[in-house]
């Protein structure tokens, strides 16, 4: 029988895959539609210290291979986050859960990981460091080295979490990126978050979304993340969570084999809401299909 279990930072988890942060709520939505403690586990809605109301609208935009997004981190606080939508989730889903941490500042970022200290339903802080510094500039984050290092730095000394950090593919060099936040104490890295695009209305001649541009994901940036995969595990000996355009089994192999340890599906859940569920299920035919007995063995580990 296919043994579909990993084991990442000390944790087993009883299958790699992991709906992504963003496109699955805080998770206990989806429970009306199947048992979603079939999931590896779940990386929750990205959280800010205080209430966001997100960008303006329309914030979505389709494409033929994927769709662009500019939500703002909409989110309602890391406070009523711990207090309530956790809460909630703990009634449907029984493992521990990745907390996605946002911010516009580095007091921000460690303000709300503190908090999530307090939550034994927290496995890890996920960093997304794509967020916009605005103390800084309003460069983001995971665009610069020495700022990425410094954040990750400051998180670190305060989380009694691993802290994963989650890098933008957004940038000239990747590696570069995944060296600095490794340097700075991170206990894994996930990649890629989405890369930039825009789209255009035809009636009107002006752009889709009110923000301008947002976030491309879907099937489209999946070779574009595989290839960062693989570079980030030439380079570096930290664990790592794969994402960009998974939307089957075959892909979460492909990942693995780069030198994922987890796969996170994002973009096909709003495609298909039962994704995660249907990916999980195929894994031991596609494993089957090429002799492979057991997960863990076909992680590239350098």
């Amino acid at each position: 029988m296919e043994n579909l279990k990993v084991n990442f930072l000390g944790k087993e988890f009883k299958n790699p895959i992991i709906p992504a942060s963003g496109t699955f709520g805080f998770g206990y939505e989806f429970s009306d539609l199947y048992d979603i403690n079939i999931l590896g586990s779940i990386s929750i809605k990205g959280t800010t210290l205080e209430p966001r109301y997100g960008n303006k609208l329309p914030r979505i935009a389709e494409c033929s291979a994927g769709l662009i997004n500019a939500i703002g981190l909409q989110n309602p606080g890391v406070e009523k986050v711990v207090n309530e939508e956790l809460v909630k989730l703990d009634e449907v889903y029984k493992d521990q859960i990745i907390a996605n941490v946002g911010g516009h500042s580095t007091y921000e970022y460690v303000e709300t990981v503190k908090k999530f200290n307090e939550s034994d339903k927290v496995f890890a802080i996920e960093l997304n460091i794509s967020c916009p510094n605005v103390t800084g500039g309003g460069m983001a984050f995971g665009v610069d080295p020495d700022t990425a290092h410094e954040l990750v730095k400051a998180v670190k000394a305060v989380s009694k979490k691993p802290v994963i950090v989650k890098l933008s593919p957004n940038v000239t060099d990747i590696v570069k990126m995944a060296k600095a936040v490794e340097s700075a104490g991170a206990d894994a890295i996930s990649l890629i978050n989405t890369l930039v695009g825009m789209r255009i209305g035809l009636k009107t001649g002006k752009p889709i979304i009110a923000n301008i541009k947002g976030g491309y994901s879907g099937p489209g940036i999946f070779p574009v993340a595989l290839r960062m995969i693989y570079e980030v595990r030439s380079a570096t000996s930290l664990p790592i969570i794969g994402m960009g355009g998974v939307c089957n089994a075959y892909d979460v192999l492909e990942m693995m084999y780069a030198g994922a340890s987890l796969v996170m599906v994002g973009a096909q859940n709003l495609i298909d809401p039962y994704a995660c569920k249907k990916i999980i299920e195929d894994l031991p035919r596609v494993m089957k299909e090429y002799n492979i007995e057991n997960l863990e063995s076909i992680i590239r580990r350098s």
